[in-house]
């Protein structure tokens, strides 16, 4: 039988592997995205000691209450993050809670059970089997004349050529006409597409003139 310290580090080894895996085999596939994977490793890391050195308080329904206040201080943020990045975080924060029980060796085989099932979901996901996923992006777009439904050609060619996206639709939003702008909103399929047109707000996207022009 496991020694404490031999626990507790097992405990961890496990609980990181399977944080290793969601982020660099599941996630960053998938998005190719760098800015979160040290927030999400961190996250992981730091919340396992500080709930492992709990473990010795009767925490109970407490951990429930602990998660939502974790997850909730997410929000006090000045630069928020994307939905999925978000959905990640709270995974990825989740993990720990509930990998830190992995000291008693009582519930080994039900901790790497649940581990192994979060893995298989968030792959079968992230596979997009049995789901279409559309992405999307809002465009800042200055040509509003071609927003006229006579020229819907004219300008989903013309976004295509900026943008280097492969659109299946439009949706127009706003029209400015005192700025000459429309916000305009393109989906596509392939998600992959849109990694050389990085924002750091990746919803929104400028296509037009520079101030300067």
């Amino acid at each position: 039988m496991l020694g404490d310290m031999g626990s507790f580090l097992l405990s961890f080894a496990f609980n990181f592997l399977v944080a290793f895996l969601v982020v660099r085999f599941i996630y960053y596939p998938s998005t190719h995205n760098k800015r979160y994977i040290f927030t999400f490793l961190a996250f992981n890391t730091l919340i396992y000691f500080v709930l492992s050195f709990m473990n010795s308080i009767e925490i109970g329904i407490g951990v429930g209450f602990g998660l939502f206040a974790i997850f909730s201080i997410l929000r006090y943020r000045t630069d928020p993050i994307p939905i999925r990045e978000m959905t990640y975080l709270f995974i990825i924060a989740a993990l720990p809670v509930m990998n830190s029980a992995g000291s008693n060796s009582e519930v080994w085989w039900q901790l790497v059970a649940a581990n192994g099932i979060i893995l298989v979901i968030l792959w079968v996901l992230e596979k997009e089997w049995g789901f279409h996923y559309e992405a999307t992006k809002r465009i800042t777009y200055e040509r509003i004349e071609l927003i006229h439904p006579d020229r819907r050609a004219e300008l989903l060619e013309d976004l295509e050529t900026r943008t280097g996206l492969q659109i299946k639709r439009i949706s127009i939003g706003k029209v400015d006409f005192l700025r000459d702008t429309a916000s305009i909103v393109i989906y596509y399929d392939d998600p992959t597409q849109e990694h050389w047109l990085y924002n750091p707000d990746p919803e929104v996207i400028v296509v037009g003139k520079d101030d300067g022009d």
